[in-house]
């Protein structure tokens, strides 16, 4: 029986999209290990028949120190677990499991979900970044990315080779994300905006949009759902609840997020930049027409005119255009646009192609490290 270990920064990682992934190598055998930091909810994988492996380790920290432990704790739990191969997720268990896999000589596939902050900005902390992430994968059996211009970015840099490779994002697991009926025509129009509230999410942008278009019209209301991470957005989403038709809905499940977006007419995402939207995927599953920026990530994921509409990112005259252009289409366009988003997502984005391809490459990296 072959071992797979899987490092992670948080449960969410692994739990809202990379469940059927763990299912599937459970069904084929393997024994699943998860590594993660603790969380009530990490019983669920042991719920599964995983075995869960609590590591330390802080999202945001830059301690050289702390993070030279993580590699350390990593060595061990490989030496203690002997994992056939490892999979890495997100950016410090995609470093440091690279190292500690190099040093344990045991094979790993990588998954890049997005460049992330870092990269959005000429400064040193990019190009160590960079020297890093060149480092980390050069010995990987392979390298996912989640949109083609993050993994031509890479290779331009030379950070990966041949190894890379594409993958529709995470997919949508169509059966958890069903369609649901088009809401009924009554003369107001509900957008939904799904994302941790940020500036480099849009949300500055998002939010003196709906300043503007409230002058325009009365017959719009926007939904948000998510979780902020400092106190200024708490105060601005309180100011925006208080003035405007703005409504916060706190940070829900994946369950609950379907419930409220099938309420909506349209998902709105005004991103700085992404690997590849899942709450876009789930939206469009949903059938839901997509308004988001025009950037690598959210591109993919409708067809302009036809399932969705872009705009400029990080320009608020442009969202605004957008916004009141949806607004002002037909209610049967609206409807037949989310049902087209649906066959999108059928046709390109079922998550079964992703457990496919992690499964193909997974029994050859376990076949070729057994013929040596």
């Amino acid at each position: 029986m072959n071992n797979i270990l899987i490092l992670a920064n948080d449960n969410s990682t692994i739990y809202n999209f990379r469940r059927e992934l763990l299912l599937r190598f459970l069904e084929d055998g393997y024994t699943v290990i998860v590594s993660v930091p603790s969380n009530e909810r990490n019983k669920v994988f042991i719920n599964m028949g995983c075995i869960v492996e609590e590591t330390s380790l802080s999202r945001f920290g830059t301690n050289p120190l702390r993070e030279i432990l993580l590699i350390r704790d990593y060595v061990k739990l490989i030496e203690r677990t002997i994992p056939d191969i490892v999979l890495t997720y997100t950016a410090k268990p995609n470093i440091y499991g690279s190292f500690a896999c190099q040093k344990c000589n045991v094979p790993y596939i990588n998954n890049i979900t997005g460049l992330g902050s870092a990269f959005q900005s000429n400064n040193l902390l990019k190009v160590i970044m960079l020297l890093l992430q060149k480092r980390a994968y050069k010995k990987s059996q392979c390298v996912f990315f989640q949109n083609a211009s993050n993994k031509q970015y890479f290779e331009k840099k030379r950070v990966v080779n041949s190894c890379g490779a594409l993958l529709p994002g995470s997919g949508v697991n169509l059966s958890q994300h069903q369609f649901e009926n088009y809401p009924e025509n009554d003369e107001r129009i509900r957008f939904i905006t799904v994302s941790r509230i940020r500036k480099d999410k849009g949300f500055d942008e998002l939010f003196e949009a709906i300043k503007t278009i409230s002058l325009k019209t009365d017959k719009v209301e926007f939904h948000i759902v998510g979780w902020y991470e400092d106190d200024e957005y708490q105060k601005k989403i309180e100011y925006m609840q208080t003035n405007y038709s703005v409504k916060y809905h706190g940070n829900k499940t994946q369950d609950e997020v379907h419930q409220i977006v099938s309420k909506c007419h349209c998902i709105i995402h005004p991103s700085y930049h992404e690997g590849m939207a899942n709450v876009l995927l789930e939206a469009a599953a949903t059938g839901r027409p997509i308004l988001a920026s025009k950037i690598p990530g959210c591109e993919e994921t409708f067809d302009e005119g036809i399932t969705g509409l872009c705009f400029e990112v990080k320009n608020v005259k442009s969202l605004v255009e957008t916004i009141m252009r949806f607004t002002d289409l037909p209610y049967a366009k609206k409807k037949n646009m989310g049902i087209a988003g649906r066959n999108k997502m059928e046709n390109e984005f079922d998550r079964q192609i992703v457990v496919d391809a992690y499964v193909n490459k997974i029994n050859r990296a376990i076949k070729d490290k057994e013929n040596l």
